[in-house]
């Protein structure tokens, strides 16, 4: 699994979707303020613009959205700066993979600071991992509920990568016997062992039962019990203990 998660009082979020011509008079009143983050949305289709805006501020009030057609008009725009983190509409390149690929390269190489999370419908588990390949920090499916399409965009601006239950649902290589063995070693049962590998990657319990399609009250029971056979006070000692089993065993 790849990603983790961690993710004032918060001002009103605030619907703006200017582009370069629009900025308003009074800048200073429109800078971010602490705990306030901005998320940039590009996307071609203006419906996909207005709704994503209007449903990440009606969702959360630290998070206020500016949307722009395209990858050229953020960069433009008076407002880059102030960018906590990207949301990408698949489209919003051209549509050969090639240009995605190569664009999307260049987009992060040029804004290293700011984490790209690319948005679209295809679930094909080898092109999303394509895209997590060109440095996006995450892939969300049209398909998730918007609740994890925003613990999505946390866990970017926290410096890890989400990716979606959909591309770890392809027939795969078996967990190795290795390290099957640590597991069973540690007294963890199957579904044990993959809580407790998804909480050493340090995601958090939305994450988790999104992942296992465990209801989150069954993952902090899990959770609970993987702390008690490791003998653990903590997330952290969970991990630690886990990745010392493993390189011992290695």
């Amino acid at each position: 699994m790849h990603f983790d998660s961690k993710e004032a009082d918060p001002l009103p979020a605030t619907l703006c979707a200017e582009g370069p011509d629009q900025l308003p008079r009074d800048r200073a009143a429109d800078r971010p303020a602490s705990g306030l983050r901005t998320v940039a949305i590009i996307d071609r289709r203006a419906l996909g613009r207005e709704t994503l805006t209007q449903a990440l501020a009606a969702a959360d009030a630290h998070i206020r959205s500016r949307a722009f057609v395209d990858i050229g008009e953020w960069e433009l725009s008076p407002y880059r700066s102030d960018t906590s983190v990207i949301l990408l509409e698949g489209d919003a390149f051209g549509r050969s993979r090639p240009s995605l690929e190569d664009e999307l390269q260049a987009m992060i190489a040029a804004h290293p600071g700011i984490p790209v999370v690319v948005m679209g419908e295809n679930e094909d588990p080898r092109r999303i991992a394509e895209i997590l390949a060109c440095g996006a920090r995450g892939y969300i499916p049209t398909s998730v509920s918007l609740s994890i399409a925003i613990s999505a965009l946390c866990l970017a601006m926290a410096g890890r990568i989400f990716v979606p239950v959909s591309a770890l649902q392809a027939p795969g290589p078996e967990r190795p016997e290795r390290e099957q063995s640590v597991h069973s070693m540690l007294g963890l049962s199957e579904r044990q062992a993959a809580v407790a590998d998804a909480v050493a990657l340090g995601k958090p319990n939305k994450i988790i039962a999104y992942e296992l399609a465990l209801c989150e009250s069954t993952v902090k029971v899990h959770i609970r019990t993987i702390m008690k056979k490791l003998q653990a006070r903590n997330r952290t000692e969970v991990a630690f203990k886990l990745h010392a089993a493993k390189t011992r065993a290695a």
